[in-house]
């Protein structure tokens, strides 16, 4: 009986060893699947500890172009031998197990095809020097697994140029053993499996990038003068990517900086280097992740109520405490809204995609100095540090916001009436001078206690309340300028609720229960809190509303009970924290079995 075919609809995992070089094989197989126009997209799953630990990258070909991580591991490549068994165990009925023979373990499964690749044979015959053969034997599973399923060796070649900077003699080593790997798989293998690529167009005009980098030039081109950073996973390479792009993009002609990065000695230090400079008028911003941000609670109480505009990326990773430092999550949403102690709220930045970690990059400075505030953009490990589809990045199309800035002839307009802490437009945002303003009357104290509109300090329990008051009005004028939610839908009533890296998921799940018989949902795709009326006309124009999270507490269903108890009967959780991101399948079913009741 002949094989069902399946073309560019499955995944790919790669089971190697943490450092054993496996990033470059593994990014020439994704870019040379999405050279050909194959929707793709891949998920590294690494150890947070040390070197020589298992790890193990994901690449989903999906002509459909769904992102979101399948549960299903339809071809395993195995290069480890600690986890052989748990890789050949993984693999689907029906799958394929591409391993290195020199593992000595037997394949006990009759119900796929089994490869054995002869990994050190081909790499003895490599013209390389030792000290390079572990880190080209990667290379071996290119070329068998490039045979077998019909990729193209010039696509490989293409992605190996693109990673390696056009650097011949690199390309030429690395596409010597790719060529023999699949010569010999020409020879060798009678392919049994279903699975193959064919060319589609289906990634014109895209590009592939991870979140930290799309980050980092969002920040660029928002006009970023300074950051204080301080190193965590998976929030490092933000920074990294500054530290890359920067010299490149912000350097005058005769070579002197535009910016400073400054590499701190633990958190507090970066944020509060952060809100030095943004007190003196600088864009400036940090990233973390979910401990280095507990440690920034106080700093950040001080930004809130001194009004000081920063920018704080928080990529995030499972926690509590040290947690899963290599794993995804959204957990520190409620934590990061209330951040601080006493009545404290934050703006939050939710980006759903790649795309928009460019763009927040550049909106959350506009956000913080429009509304003197520190501006949170959540991210997480699954955006950060995976690689995604996206469209090219736009430059701003808005001039920059730098929001209620007063110079000399402005004071000298209001000085009788001016005061650094008065709201003299009624919607809780005040005019704030920056040093370099020479007015006499410009200077005013950042003081973290009590203060009145002069920023005078005062114990007065009425002035401390009407201060109290103008902050809480800040943040409901906050609602005119944060990014509107994204409603999709046909006024079915059943909705759901989602924000950041779980979307891709959401969008796949809708889909398989259209296609299973229903329900048929609307989606209302977060952006930001706090909310716009767009979120309120959306809960009330459904029966039930499904919250789908990567935590435990399902942290944005509480966050909008509170705000709308009116409405908080409708609300039903479909959260989920393992550390991994979500699947369609998983969405799927948490709502088909509740609604099933």
């Amino acid at each position: 009986m002949p094989v069902r075919k399946i073309v560019n609809d499955f995944s790919i995992t790669i089971a190697t060893v943490n450092g054993s070089g496996s990033q470059t094989a593994n990014t020439a197989i994704l870019r040379s699947l999405f050279k050909m126009g194959i929707p793709v997209s891949g998920k590294n799953l690494f150890p947070s500890n040390i070197q020589g630990l298992p790890t193990w990258y994901t690449i989903r070909v999906s002509k459909q172009g769904y992102t979101a991580r399948r549960d299903v591991n339809d071809i395993v490549i195995a290069m480890n031998p600690a986890s052989f068994e748990r890789d050949l165990a993984a693999v689907a009925p029906g799958g394929a197990f591409f391993y290195a023979d020199d593992i000595k373990a037997p394949i006990t499964r009759t119900d796929i095809s089994a490869y054995p690749m002869p990994v050190k044979e081909l790499v003895r015959s490599a013209d390389v020097s030792p000290n390079l053969r572990d880190y080209i034997a990667n290379m071996v599973y290119v070329g068998i697994l490039a045979q077998v399923i019909d990729l193209p060796l010039g696509k490989v070649r293409d992605s190996l140029s693109v990673h390696f900077k056009g650097k011949e003699k690199a390309i030429q080593s690395n596409m010597d053993i790719v060529q023999k790997a699949a010569a010999w798989a020409a020879d060798n293998l009678k392919k049994s499996d279903p699975f193959s690529v064919a060319a589609m167009d289906k990634t014109g005009g895209l590009i592939m990038s991870d979140g930290n980098t799309a980050a980092a030039l969002g920040s660029i081109y928002g006009g970023v003068q300074f950051v204080g950073w301080y190193p965590i996973t998976p929030a490092s390479s933000l920074a990294e990517e500054l530290n890359e792009y920067l010299p490149r993009l912000r350097r005058t002609e005769d070579g002197r900086n535009t910016y400073a990065i400054l590499q701190a000695e633990d958190e507090l230090a970066a944020i509060g280097m952060t809100i030095g400079a943004g007190w003196a008028g600088l864009r400036a911003m940090t990233s973390t992740s979910g401990p280095g941000l507990s440690l920034m609670t106080e700093y950040a109480g001080l930004a809130y109520y001194v009004e000081v505009p920063i920018v704080v990326w928080d990529v995030q990773r499972i926690g509590p405490s040290t947690g899963l430092p290599t794993r995804t999550s959204q957990g520190d949403l409620a934590f990061t809204y209330y951040m601080g102690h006493g009545d404290t709220q934050h703006i939050l930045l939710l980006p759903g995609s790649v795309s928009e970690c460019f763009e927040f990059g550049w909106r959350a400075f506009d956000l913080a100095e429009r509304l003197q505030a520190p501006v949170f953009v959540l991210s997480d490990l699954d955006f950060g540090m995976n690689q995604w589809m996206t469209g090219p990045f736009q430059y701003p199309d808005t001039p920059m916001q730098r929001g209620k800035v007063l110079w000399e002839e402005d004071i000298e307009k209001i000085k009788d009436t001016w005061g650094r802490y008065r709201d003299m437009d009624n919607d809780g945002i005040p005019w704030r001078t920056a040093p370099g303003n020479r007015h006499p009357a410009s200077a005013w104290f950042g003081r973290g206690t009590g203060h009145d509109e002069k920023a005078k300090y005062s114990e007065d329990a009425v002035t401390w309340e009407t201060n109290m008051a103008r902050l809480k009005k800040k943040y409901d004028t906050a609602r005119q300028f944060v990014p509107k939610p994204v409603v999709t839908g046909t006024g079915n009533p059943v909705g759901i609720v989602a924000y950041g890296s779980v979307v891709p998921a959401v969008e796949e799940a809708r889909d398989l229960l259209r296609q299973a018989g229903g329900p048929e949902t609307d989606f209302l795709r977060l952006r930001a809190l706090p909310c716009t009326e767009e979120v309120r006309e959306f809960v009330q124009a459904h029966e039930r509303i499904y919250f789908v999270e990567a935590n435990r507490d399902g942290q944005l269903r509480q966050v909008l009970s509170a705000s709308m108890p009116d409405q908080a009967g409708k609300f039903r959780p479909a959260n989920h924290n393992d550390g991994l991101p979500l699947t369609a399948r998983w969405v799927m079913e948490a709502i088909q079995s509740q609604e099933a009741k």
